[in-house]
């Protein structure tokens, strides 16, 4: 859910405007006893901030808080020695929001706005309404936006696990429970038989396992693993086709196409009842194509979609979407089904 980009941005952000506020301390006032103090807290700042940046990863939340607490009490005490460092507001106030509550982030943008305004009273002249008005205003905006996108992020990281988990996990749940039932039927009558069932369910729960490791990494899928896409397709079923001189794929492309045949496969062997799976991957100029075609009981693809169900399909389309791809479904009662999947390149 970490946005990596926003993030570098306001590190750099703070060190930038440090930088600006040290230049201004240096050119508009003399080299005296509490220019040099407020440079030797600046430079302390800076380096208790980065300090925090590169063991970001290492340290727990606990320890994250307490080293935003010394930063902003830094910060505070360099704006009383300079208000110009006062300038350094936007970026302290984007790490509260990362690591506070919301409640906690108000108190502290309260802090911070109120020190904002008495560093711009002290550096101008004469009182001005905007002094107090533009903190005010420009922290209110600052909590909104980023706080909308950190909402966003949930959400997005929300809607990135649903789709894992109906793909991978519930997919394997159901196929473990299916070898499971198959081994119970046929237990008494055929032991050997209903034991290969059971291996097979064993080893479904161990890929399993792999997926649900790699998706909560963000990594791409396990049947991929050291396997071109061709590959990969044909550990998900036997009847696979390739046309055309096969070429790289971007990881995104092969890992949403992975996905789109695991949930086009799981429709067709739980809902459709189908005997015969066929799957066509096609490397044309310009796009690659999959289709997956099934004998099974097909649906009227044109009727409303019942409550509680079609979120497979809508989740091919959502990732397909992400990588400019499209989604077209075809399919007639007693007709079987056809997905078929286009993707620029």
């Amino acid at each position: 859910m970490e946005r990596v980009w926003l993030n570098r941005a306001m590190h750099a952000g703070f060190y930038l405007l440090l930088a600006a506020s040290a230049s201004r301390l240096v050119v508009r006032h003399e080299l005296d006893a509490k220019t040099v103090l407020s440079l030797g807290v600046a430079a302390a700042l800076a380096v208790v901030y980065g300090v925090g940046v590169v063991w970001w990863e290492r340290l727990s939340h606990r320890w994250l808080v307490a080293w935003l607490v010394v930063v902003l009490a830094c910060w505070l005490v360099l704006v009383e020695l300079a208000p110009s460092f006062s300038w350094c507001a936007i970026p302290l106030l984007y790490l509260c929001l990362r690591l506070l509550s919301l409640r906690m982030t108000v108190v502290a943008a309260a802090v911070l706005t109120l020190a904002v305004i008495v560093a711009q009273i002290a550096l101008s002249d004469r009182f001005d309404p905007s002094q107090v008005l533009a903190p005010i205003a420009v922290a209110a905006m600052t909590v909104v936006i980023f706080w909308e996108l950190r909402r966003a992020g949930m959400i997005q990281e929300r809607e990135r696990l649903s789709r894992e988990i109906h793909d991978t996990l519930a997919q394997g749940l159901s196929s473990q429970r299916m070898l499971l039932q198959a081994a119970q039927r046929v237990w008494s009558s055929n032991p050997a038989r209903a034991l290969a069932y059971v291996r097979q369910a064993e080893q479904a729960a161990g890929e399993n396992l792999e997926e649900a490791r790699r998706f909560v990494r963000d990594l791409g899928p396990a049947v991929l693993h050291d396997r071109s896409l061709p590959e990969a397709l044909r550990r998900l079923t036997d009847e696979v086709h390739v046309e055309g001189e096969e070429y790289a794929l971007g990881e995104q492309v092969q890992a949403v196409l992975i996905r789109v045949a695991q949930g086009a496969l799981a429709n067709a062997r739980e809902h459709a009842r189908a005997s015969r799976v066929v799957v066509t991957l096609s490397y044309l100029p310009g796009e690659v194509t999959l289709d997956i075609v099934d004998d099974g009981v097909g649906f009227d693809s044109a009727a409303p979609v019942p409550e509680g169900r079609g979120y497979g399909l809508r989740a091919m389309r959502d990732r397909l979407a992400e990588v400019g791809g499209t989604l077209v479904v075809e399919s007639l009662p007693g007709e079987g089904t056809a997905v078929a999947a286009r993707i620029p390149v």
